[in-house]
C-alpha cells in the first residue's frame, strides 16, 4: 500500500486560528494513524501581507499542540525556479499560452457575456494565438471547452462542475509570479502528496487544480473537503465567537491535549465518546468519519472537556503548563511533592489552567486577605473559642496527616460541642481567605504547620481586635 503523505499549507497573514488548527490537526492525525508522512508548507507568495511575525506564530501554535512534521517547512517563496519550470512545461506542451489582453478588454469580455446571461468569463481571445512570451503576459491555462470535471469527495461524495464555466484562467500573472491554484498543485505534486484534507471554502478551487493534475500527467490525491467551523448562533465564526489565535486559548488556560480533542469532535466522530487522549485519537482517527454538518464551536463545551483533561492528567505534567499562569501572579513555583498536592487538590474544581492559578494562591502567599463578606459571615466572636483549641492542638500535634488532623477537629468538636461546619468554615476562611477551597484536611496537611498556625492565629486576632 502507498505510503500516506499529508500536508497543512498556511498562509502567513495573520494567527492560526481555530478553523486551521482542526485542518492541521486533521491530517497529523490521519498520516500518524496510517503511519504516513505529514508535510508543512508556508504558501507565502502573497509577499505584502505574508509577515516573518505571522510565520513565527504559525510555528508557536503547532510547537504548543505538539503538532510534529516529517518534512518542511518549505516555503512557497523559496520554490519560484520550481514553478516555471512547470510553467514552461505546461506552455511547451500546448497546454497553456500567453495572453496580452488587457484589463479593459477582460472588463469588456466579462460585460458582454454577463449581458448575455452567461457567466463573467475570459474569452480565449489568446489562445490560438502562438505568442511567445511577449513583455507583460500573463500565461492562461488551456481549460477544456466542453465536458464535466469531477471531485471525487471522500467526505462529501461526488462534486460535478462543468467545464464551460472554468475558462482559461491564470497560472502566471504579468510580474511573473505563479497563481495559488497552479503553485498548490505544482507543490503536491512534488512533495508526493497523495491526501488532501482541507476546508470546503476550496471546494471551488479543486476542479482547476484537477485539471492542471492531469495536463501534468500526475495522478490525483484523494480529496476531502471539511465543512466550516461555525458558532453557537450558526454564523462563520468570527472574533465576536471567541475566534481567537490558537495561542490565545493557551493563554486562557487550556491544555493541548484538551484543545485537539474538542476540535477533532467538532467534525469527526468515534461512536458517542467525547474524551479521547492523544494516543487514542492516533489509534482511531479516520477519514470515513469525518462529518457532512459544519461544526459549532462552543467555548462552554470547551471548557467542560478542557476540565476533564485536567482532571485525568498526572499532577506532575501540569506543572510547566500551570507555571506561567503562576508567574503571572508572582508565585514560583517547581517541581516537587507540594505543587503535586496542590494541584491534585484543585484538579476537581478547575476548568481552566488559570483557574487552578488563582485557586492555588492562598497555598503560597504570607499574607491572607480576605473575602469581606466571608470575614463577617464566620471570623466573628462565636469562632474565637474553637479557633483557639484547634490552634493548641495542632501545635501539639505530632501525627500531621489527614487522618491525625480529623481527630483533632473531632477533639475541637467534643469540647465546644459543635459541629464540623462551624468549626471548618472558619479555619477555611482563616487558611485561604475564601468560603471554598478543598477539603480541609487536605490543605492543612499540605501547608504544614508552619503556614497553618500563623494563619490561625492572625485570624485569632482579627477577631479580637474587632471585638474591641
Amino acid at each position: 500500500m502507498e505510503q500516506i503523505i499529508t500536508r497543512f499549507p498556511p498562509s502567513p497573514t495573520g494567527y492560526l486560528h481555530v478553523g486551521g488548527a482542526r485542518t492541521a490537526i486533521f491530517n497529523w492525525l490521519y498520516a500518524r494513524h496510517m503511519q504516513g508522512k505529514f508535510v508543512l508548507r508556508i504558501e507565502d507568495t502573497d509577499a505584502e501581507r505574508s509577515t516573518q511575525a505571522s510565520v513565527d506564530a504559525i510555528f508557536e501554535a503547532l510547537n504548543w499542540l505538539g503538532i510534529d512534521w516529517d518534512e518542511g517547512p518549505y516555503f512557497q517563496s523559496q520554490r519560484f525556479d520550481i514553478y516555471r519550470g512547470y510553467i514552461q512545461k505546461l506552455v511547451d506542451s500546448g497546454q497553456a499560452y500567453y495572453c496580452t489582453c488587457s484589463v479593459e478588454q477582460i472588463d469588456a469580455m466579462r460585460q458582454k457575456a454577463m449581458s448575455t446571461g452567461a457567466k463573467p468569463r475570459y474569452d480565449g481571445t489568446c489562445r490560438d494565438k502562438g505568442l511567445t512570451s511577449p513583455d507583460n503576459a500573463v500565461v492562461r491555462f488551456k481549460a477544456p471547452p466542453t465536458g464535466t470535471t469531477v471531485v471525487e469527495d471522500v467526505i462529501k461524495g461526488n462534486i460535478v462542475f462543468q467545464n464551460d464555466e472554468l475558462d482559461d484562467f491564470v497560472i502566471c500573472r504579468s510580474d511573473g509570479t505563479p497563481t495559488y491554484n497552479f503553485v498548490v498543485v505544482v507543490d503536491d505534486i512534488t512533495m508526493h502528496i497523495n491526501t488532501i484534507i482541507r476546508g470546503d471554502d476550496h471546494v471551488m478551487n479543486t476542479p482547476k487544480q484537477i485539471l492542471l493534475y492531469k495536463a501534468l500527467g500526475s495522478p490525483l490525491p484523494t480529496f476531502g473537503h471539511v465543512p466550516m467551523v461555525l458558532g453557537n448562533d450558526r454564523a462563520r465564526l468570527s472574533k465576536r465567537h471567541g475566534a481567537m489565535s490558537v495561542t490565545a486559548y493557551r493563554d486562557m488556560g487550556f491544555l493541548p491535549d484538551a484543545m485537539i480533542n474538542y476540535l477533532v469532535r467538532l467534525g469527526w466522530s468515534h461512536g458517542d465518546q467525547e474524551f479521547f487522549t492523544r494516543a487514542e485519537l492516533i489509534e482511531v482517527f479516520d477519514l470515513a468519519n469525518i462529518g457532512r454538518s459544519a461544526g459549532v464551536f462552543d467555548l462552554e463545551k470547551l471548557q467542560a472537556l478542557n476540565a476533564e483533561h485536567i482532571m485525568a492528567a498526572s499532577p506532575g505534567d501540569l506543572v510547566a503548563p500551570l507555571k506561567p499562569f503562576m508567574d503571572k501572579a508572582g508565585v514560583d513555583i517547581e517541581p516537587g511533592n507540594y505543587i503535586d498536592q496542590v494541584i491534585e487538590t484543585l484538579q476537581p474544581r478547575s476548568k481552566t489552567l488559570a483557574d487552578m492559578a488563582a485557586a492555588a494562591l492562598f497555598y503560597y502567599v504570607d499574607d491572607i486577605v480576605y473575602d469581606e463578606k466571608a470575614a463577617q459571615k464566620f471570623l466573628k466572636a462565636a469562632a474565637l473559642e474553637p479557633l483557639r483549641l484547634l490552634a493548641d492542638k495542632l501545635g501539639a500535634l505530632a501525627d500531621y496527616t489527614p487522618s491525625g488532623l480529623e481527630d483533632v477537629f473531632k477533639a475541637v468538636m467534643d469540647e465546644t460541642d459543635l459541629k464540623l461546619g462551624k468549626i471548618a468554615q472558619p479555619v477555611r476562611v482563616a487558611l485561604t481567605g475564601r468560603t471554598a477551597s478543598p477539603g480541609i484536611f487536605e490543605i492543612i496537611a499540605i501547608m504544614g504547620k508552619d503556614r497553618v498556625l500563623p494563619r490561625l492565629q492572625k485570624a485569632i486576632q482579627f477577631i479580637e481586635e474587632g471585638q474591641d
